[in-house]
């Protein structure tokens, strides 16, 4: 009987997919959830490197031991890479379940603050105007009604005011549709404004896919061919990213699915400690550094004044600037400047439990850094 019950729910989602027009369904439906590995089931954008610059290893590397709650915590969250950076030196390398120094994983939402990184380029090189140029400036789509109202200031910290659906258990949702879909420029440009722009955050990856869209426009290029000129290359990447697009030659997926390893996600917080610059060379300006790295303030869904996020970037509430990247299987890239501390966390899991308006393992890794690093 569960059989046959299977095999006619089966056949329903195939008939609805075919009918709609949403065969997206058939790929959700066959990978179910997302892995750190899901850049082997999509076409790829490769985003090259230039000169590798090795990381400088300290002689002091693993000699500071994880504290037993930390790394009972990692491991339970399924952690793959694990990479600690002080004054400029790895201090501080793991790795599990046969992932290596080399390998590629999926930092889902990390590519946000990406993109926002790509954006600030575009401002430095006089591509873009300002943050508060009006989106339809360099989207026509974007030229009529409410989405007039629209600024790229409103996508950068999440306050859009459009109708997108940030629904990740729901096959149906549009989050799911740009994610398995081939299609992702035009599931963004559909939204609609439906409350007014930049009055209040709320998490929206459709936001971002506006903001890759931007920065094809202006540059002329893919996402992966702008971060391959004015990230990957300028840091000295040591292997070259995947950046997953929706389909073979497409567009890549801006808001998420740019595949690295810890040792070259750890540059772009190098290159933050150093509030925008890659050894004395300038990659944002440091008015887009500050900008980006600030709470943005917008009351939330709650009503409360945002003080988390900034620019694609999200803050840890705490005396300190602290920010970090983050992706939705606990991918991090945290900086600590007070420390002169980066983390990289890669993963297959993040906690379900909460600390200071941040994941346990956020907490967790930046109480380790402050408490154990302060004298190396």
């Amino acid at each position: 009987m569960l059989a046959i019950i299977l095999v006619s729910l089966i056949a329903l989602i195939s008939i609805f997919a075919l009918v709609s027009g949403k065969t997206y369904l058939f790929k959700a439906v066959a990978y179910n959830f997302a892995d750190i590995d899901d850049y082997t089931i999509f076409p790829n954008n490769t985003v090259s490197t230039g000169n590798p610059q090795p990381l400088l290893v300290s002689a002091d590397l693993n000699k500071t031991k994880l504290p037993p709650d930390l790394d009972s915590l990692l491991r339970k969250l399924e952690t793959v890479s694990f990479l600690v950076i002080k004054n400029d030196q790895v201090i501080m390398e793991h790795y599990w379940d046969g992932y290596s120094d080399s390998s590629l994983s999926n930092s889902f939402s990390m590519a946000k603050s990406i993109t926002s990184l790509l954006i600030g380029t575009a401002i430095k090189d006089g591509l873009i105007g300002s943050v508060n140029d009006p989106v339809g400036k360099y989207l026509p789509e974007f030229n009529e009604g409410r989405k007039k109202e629209l600024k790229i200031v409103d996508l950068l910290t999440m306050s859009s005011g459009s109708d997108w659906d940030e629904s990740y258990a729901n096959p149906l949702s549009v989050t799911t549709e740009i994610y398995y879909g081939d299609h992702a420029n035009e599931t963004a440009a559909s939204v609609n404004i439906v409350k007014t722009p930049g009055s209040e955050h709320n998490y929206k990856s459709g936001d971002t896919q506006l903001l890759g869209m931007i920065i094809e426009k202006v540059t002329g290029k893919s996402l992966s061919s702008y971060a391959s000129e004015k990230l990957w290359k300028p840091l000295g990447a040591e292997h070259p990213a995947l950046w997953s697009a929706d389909k073979e030659g497409g567009n890549e997926k801006a808001y998420c699915c740019f595949n690295s390893n810890a040792r070259d996600f750890a540059r772009i917080g190098l290159m933050m400690l150093d509030s925008g610059r890659w050894k004395g060379n300038e990659i944002i300006s440091r008015d887009y550094f500050e900008a980006s790295v600030k709470p943005c303030m917008i009351p939330d869904e709650k009503g409360n004044a945002c003080n988390y996020y900034g620019y694609q970037w999200w803050i840890y509430p705490d005396e300190e600037r602290i920010f970090y990247a983050r992706g939705i299987l606990g991918q991090y890239i945290i900086v600590i400047p007070s420390k002169k501390v980066v983390m990289v966390r890669l993963g297959k899991k993040r906690s379900s439990k909460r600390i200071n308006n941040t994941f346990e393992e956020v907490d967790q890794m930046i109480n380790f850094a402050k408490k154990h690093l302060r004298e190396l």
